[in-house]
C-alpha cells in the first residue's frame, strides 16, 4: 500500500479533496476552512506528490483511483464520501468513480479533462523536466493556474509564490510519471456509466483545461450538472469561498 500524507480537520459529513498534478494538499487550504465548519474533510497527497511516497515507474490515473480507495475504506469507516477532484483530482474521480461507486456519495469534477486529443504538449513538458528539473516548468505552469488579475493582489501574489514553491519542490521522476499519466487519459467511454450524482465545474478563464473540456464530461456522464466560476485553472485557490458555495449547492440540491 502507497503511503499518503493525510490531513483530516473538521466533524460533519466526509468530504476528500483530491488535488491538481505539481500541486499537494495546500492547494486546498482555503475551501478546507469553509467546509470543515460543518464537514470532515480529508485532504491528502497523491503518491509522486507532497510529503506521500515517491514510488518509481510508470503510473496511470487509475492507480491514483486505487491510492485514494484505500484511502476511503481506511478513513471512512464505510461510509461513502462526497469526492472533490481538480484537475489531476478530477481525473482520478472519472476512474474512481467507475471502479469504486460503492465509496462515493457524490463527485465534483473541477478544472479537468476526460482526454487530451493531443499528448505532444505533455511530452514536451515532461521532456523538459528530465533535462531542466522541475523548476524550468514551474513559472509557465503559475501562469496557467492563476489569473493575472489575482496574482496582481496581495493574496493572489502569496499564493502564486506558494504553489511555485511546491511545485519546484516535487519529485521530477515522480513529476514526470505524474505527467505520463495524466496525458494518457481517456474516459470518453467509460463516463458513460457513472453513476454517481456528478457536478463538473468549468473555469472560465481555464486555458489549460478549456470550458469545452467541461462540457463534454457533463455530456457523457448521466445527470452530470455544469457549474461555471470566473478563475483560471486552480479555481479552489482563487475563489475557495464561491468554489464552496457550489459544493455546498450542489449537495443540497440533492
Amino acid at each position: 500500500m502507497t503511503r499518503l500524507n493525510v490531513v483530516r480537520e473538521g466533524e460533519g459529513p466526509i468530504v476528500v479533496l483530491s488535488h491538481a498534478l505539481g500541486c499537494d494538499l495546500s492547494m486546498w487550504d482555503g475551501v478546507a476552512a469553509q467546509l470543515a465548519r460543518a464537514h470532515t474533510v480529508l485532504r491528502y497527497d497523491h503518491r509522486n506528490h507532497g510529503a506521500s511516497e515517491v514510488v518509481p515507474g510508470a503510473l496511470r490515473v487509475e492507480t491514483l483511483a486505487q491510492d485514494v480507495a484505500e484511502l476511503i475504506q481506511r478513513e471512512a469507516d464505510g461510509e461513502p464520501v462526497h469526492f472533490v477532484g481538480l484537475s489531476m483530482g478530477g481525473m482520478t474521480a472519472q476512474a474512481l468513480a467507475v471502479r469504486h461507486p460503492e465509496l462515493l456519495k457524490t463527485m465534483v469534477i473541477a478544472n479537468s479533462a476526460a482526454y487530451y486529443p493531443d499528448q505532444a504538449p505533455w511530452r514536451a513538458r515532461a521532456e523538459t523536466v528530465a533535462a531542466k528539473g522541475v523548476a524550468a516548468i514551474a513559472p509557465g505552469a503559475v501562469a496557467r493556474w492563476l489569473t493575472p488579475a489575482y496574482v496582481g493582489t496581495p493574496e493572489g501574489a502569496v499564493a502564486a509564490k506558494t504553489l511555485h514553491d511546491v511545485l519546484v519542490r516535487t519529485d521530477a521522476q515522480g513529476y514526470i510519471g505524474s505527467c505520463n499519466a495524466v496525458a494518457a487519459i481517456d474516459f470518453r467511454e467509460s463516463n458513460h456509466r457513472i453513476a454517481v450524482p456528478t457536478l463538473v465545474i468549468g473555469g472560465l478563464q481555464d486555458e489549460a483545461t478549456p470550458m469545452a473540456m467541461s462540457q463534454a464530461m457533463v455530456g457523457a456522464i448521466p445527470g452530470a450538472r455544469l457549474a461555471t466560476i470566473d478563475a483560471a485553472h486552480l479555481s479552489a485557490v482563487e475563489r475557495p469561498v464561491e468554489f464552496t458555495q457550489l459544493l455546498i449547492d450542489f449537495w443540497r440540491s440533492l
